[in-house]
């Protein structure tokens, strides 16, 4: 008996030092997103469950303490996300926020989670300026964003002949970014940007925008914005026949989410980026066809890299063997990024985890074979073409 009870006490000496490294006894993680407005579907809930999936396939613990997931509503208002982190952070013991949808809320939730020690690892928000000038150390942006977003639909259009441009624009962070970073890819390839018309979040009536933009007389007009606003400002233009017309329409940020909502009808023909698709690996289908099953729905972009972003933050903490923030980014900029979200992966000193994006193009009714299966993957746009060079972002901590 006695060596029986010394043989449990040295288990439970050596199991301590490993617990003893995650605060609190717990890893938690919030995700955090809007889940009841425009940007619903694109990230909402379902982001929540792939951030659940990827702590039941990861074991439910890390080093030997359980792993939480909570889960808030931002409505998209900065203040909202900002006092919801607080709260998480000061009261609730979480130790990272994830997803992130709406790129003002992103810079917010970044900036307070640096004066807070926090990581944050963004999956639903578009700005570049989150691994640019307002980087931080704690800071990750993980699916995509506007220069990867530019390169590869506005590029595909260019090349295309659709060399004037108009851009009907979202009016906050994200649109602003999306715009910019597409006009300037636009001009670079020796196209014209003729102008631009911002609409509000979550407007219901384009057609005084859109009115705007076909007056132009632009080839192209450039939807910089996401969500049920794309999928609105595409319903009402085929009401004024601008397709029709001439005009070609950019859905510069459209996922899965938003093709399956307009229909493909109305969304066939249209040239995409997306940085995952269900239907196009081993592993990316078996991954798409349990996440079904569990929603009802596919996975895009923001789903994967949310279940992505959680699984390398457990792996960050087990090769740390800590959850202390600085050891963790550490080993998030140190290990590679290999799953159903990426092949090859690496992760920039800017934080931006740079992998392939691909080009897509919404298929004919008369093409899909199966339910959710709506694109042709046109071609593979390598990371290091699809975002903005670590040493060229204006990110502070990147030294060369």
């Amino acid at each position: 008996m006695r060596k029986l009870l010394t043989s449990v006490a040295a288990i439970g000496l050596l199991a301590a030092p490993a617990l003893a490294q995650v605060s609190d006894d717990k890893v938690k993680i919030g995700i955090l997103n809007d889940q009841s407005g425009v940007y619903a579907n694109f990230g909402g809930r379902y982001s929540y469950e792939a951030a659940l999936m990827a702590v039941e396939d990861f074991g439910g613990t890390v080093l030997g303490a359980p792993v939480e997931v909570t889960t808030a509503d931002h409505q998209n208002k900065a203040d909202i996300a900002s006092n919801i982190a607080r709260q998480w952070y000061d009261t609730e013991q979480v130790d990272s926020i994830m997803e992130l949808t709406t790129s003002s809320v992103a810079l917010a939730v970044q900036a307070l989670s640096k004066e807070a020690n926090k990581i944050t690892i963004t999956t639903g928000a578009a700005t570049t300026e989150l691994t640019g000038a307002q980087c931080s150390p704690y800071g990750f942006h993980w699916a995509y964003d506007t220069h990867a977003l530019a390169v590869g639909t506005g590029g595909a259009l260019v090349e295309q002949g659709g060399d004037t441009w108009y851009f009907l624009t979202a009016d906050y962070a994200f649109g602003y970014s999306l715009e910019e970073n597409t006009g300037n890819f636009v001009k670079a390839n020796g196209g014209e940007v003729v102008g631009a018309v911002r609409h509000p979040l979550a407007s219901t009536d384009f057609s005084s925008f859109l009115l705007q933009a076909q007056a132009s007389g632009a080839k192209v007009i450039g939807l910089a914005n996401a969500g049920a606003d794309t999928q609105n400002a595409i319903k009402q233009a085929a009401e004024f026949g601008i397709v029709q017309g001439g005009q070609r329409l950019a859905a510069l940020l459209f996922t899965l989410s938003e093709v399956n909502g307009l229909g493909a009808e109305a969304a066939q023909g249209l040239t995409l980026t997306e940085s995952f698709y269900w239907n196009r690996t081993d592993a990316s289908r078996e991954f798409g066809k349990r996440f079904l099953e569990r929603t009802q729905a596919m996975p895009n972009m923001i789903h994967a890299a949310t279940y992505s972003a959680v699984t390398s933050y457990l792996k960050a903490i087990e090769a740390a063997g800590t959850d202390e923030t600085e050891a963790v980014a550490a080993k998030l900029k140190e290990l590679p990024v290999q799953d159903l979200f990426a092949e090859n992966g690496v992760v920039a000193a800017n934080g931006r985890m740079i992998k392939d994006v691909y080009l897509m193009e919404v298929k004919a009714p008369d093409q899909i074979t199966e339910p959710w299966d709506y694109y042709n993957v046109l071609s593979t746009i390598p990371g290091d073409v699809a975002y903005i060079k670590p040493a060229e972002s204006g990110c502070p901590l990147v030294t060369q």
